[in-house]
This record gives C-alpha cells, sequence and structure tokens, in this order.
C-alpha cells in the first residue's frame, strides 16, 4: 500500500505550528546524539534498514490540562519477529520508499503505519526525526519519525495475522512511577519497561519512550530496581 501524500514528493519534517506541550520534545530531538538514546548503534555496513513512527496525538491530562499520548500495536503472537510485543507502527523499507539515508525511513514509518493501524498519514505533521539505531536481535537499523497527530483519524487493526490490537497511551501514564520499572528476560537482558493499558511494554519501543521521557523532562523519579520478569501478566 502506497502512501499518496508522500508519493514521489519530499516528506517535510517540520515543528512549525505543533502545540506547546509538544515543543520539549522537539527541542530535545534537535539535539539528542545517538550515544544517549541506546548503547546499540547501527554498523558501519550491513543491518536491514527500517523506521517506526513514534505518533503524539493530544489527550486531556489528569488535571484536565492539554496532554499527549503516544499510539502502540500489539504484534500478532504468530509472527517469527518480536511475537506478541506492543511496539510502535513501522517495518522495512521497500525500495519504492526511497533512500534510506534522505526521506525513505520518513515515507516508511508513515506507510507502515497506515497498513497496520489504518492511520490516515494526510493528518500527521513530521516534526523530528530520531538518529538510526540498532536492533541485535533481528538486525534492524531503525530510524525512529516522531510525528504530530493533527487531524486525528480511527486507527484499528487491518490484518489479524501482523497486528492483535492498535491503541494509544497517555503519557502520563507511561510517566507514573507506579507503572514502570525493570525487566528481566530469560537471556539476561535487562532494559526499561511500562506495564500499561494491560501490556508489559519493552524492549527497543519501551527504550525510546524512556529515553524521549527523560530528555523532554516529562521523566518523573522512579525505581529502576524494581524488576518485572518477562513472562509476568501487566
Amino acid at each position: 500500500m502506497r502512501v499518496p501524500e508522500t508519493d514521489g514528493a519530499p516528506v517535510l519534517v517540520s515543528a512549525d505550528g505543533i502545540p506547546t506541550w509538544l515543543e520539549p520534545v522537539a527541542e530535545a530531538v534537535a539535539t539528542v546524539r545517538p550515544e544517549q538514546l541506546s548503547r546499540f548503534l547501527p554498523p558501519a555496513t550491513g543491518g536491514r534498514q527500517s523506521a517506526v513512527l513514534v505518533l503524539f496525538g493530544e489527550v486531556a491530562g489528569p488535571d484536565g490540562a492539554p496532554g499527549a499520548d503516544l499510539l502502540l500495536m500489539e504484534r500478532s503472537s504468530t509472527l517469527r519477529s518480536h511475537a506478541g510485543q506492543p511496539s510502535f507502527p513501522g517495518g522495512a523499507l521497500d525500495p519504492e520508499d526511497g533512500d534510506p539515508q534522505g526521506d525513505g525511513p520518513l515515507r516508511a514509518a508513515l506507510r507502515e503505519a497506515q497498513e497496520e493501524t489504518a492511520l490516515d498519514p494526510a493528518g500527521v505533521q513530521v516534526f523530528g526525526v530520531l538518529p538510526k539505531l540498532y536492533i541485535p536481535v533481528s538486525g534492524f537499523v531503525v530510524t525512529p519519525v516522531l510525528g504530530w497527530w493533527r487531524d486525528r483519524t480511527p486507527v484499528q487493526v487491518v490484518d489479524v495475522g501482523e497486528t492483535a490490537r492498535v491503541f494509544t497511551v497517555p503519557v502520563h501514564e507511561l510517566a507514573d512511577p507506579d507503572n514502570r520499572g525493570t525487566v528481566v528476560h530469560p537471556s539476561g537482558y535487562r532494559g526499561p519497561c511500562f506495564q500499561v493499558r494491560g501490556s508489559l511494554v519493552w524492549g527497543f519501543t519501551a527504550g525510546v519512550i524512556d529515553r524521549i521521557l527523560h530528555y523532554s523532562g516529562w521523566e518523573r523519579p522512579w525505581d529502576a530496581g524494581r524488576r518485572i520478569p518477562l513472562d509476568r501478566s501487566p
């Protein structure tokens, strides 16, 4: 499925007109370095180019003031890679997406989000792009593309073979210390995680959320010593 709004034309990246509450994220994205986001950085050569859409919508916060939520999806339990794991919409670049070193990842992030969640990309304003990161277990070189859900449209599961659930999570729930911990994988991996909306968000997705909360100033003090086994239900 192609994205008509980006087909054959450059994808505009602009923070002009984003809500005031989203400005700290745009400011952080403009200055953050790859090594501040992850210890897993892309190799000099190789890796499969991919992209994810980190999409912020507006929702009322606990005090009624405007705040943010994030679009997430839960991958089907039948998939070979990252089965059953919550994630941002996204996937590998297709040849028609264009240059992986140019705006190919932007097109791919919007296209994949449309294919996986029925998102209308016409309502998304891309306001920033994080440095490319690496997922060693799958060999993906991932570009996180940040968007403002300017015109919110319904989202849903498109293909049950790929996606089990599409949902949004208010950022204030992600920042709540009671919902945070350190996941412990049987392989020995440890990293930040979030128990929200009936899901345990961990791995690459949780790592990106953790760093966005931190560098945007949205992070609240939380107990990194709280261990959550990966087989524990949220």
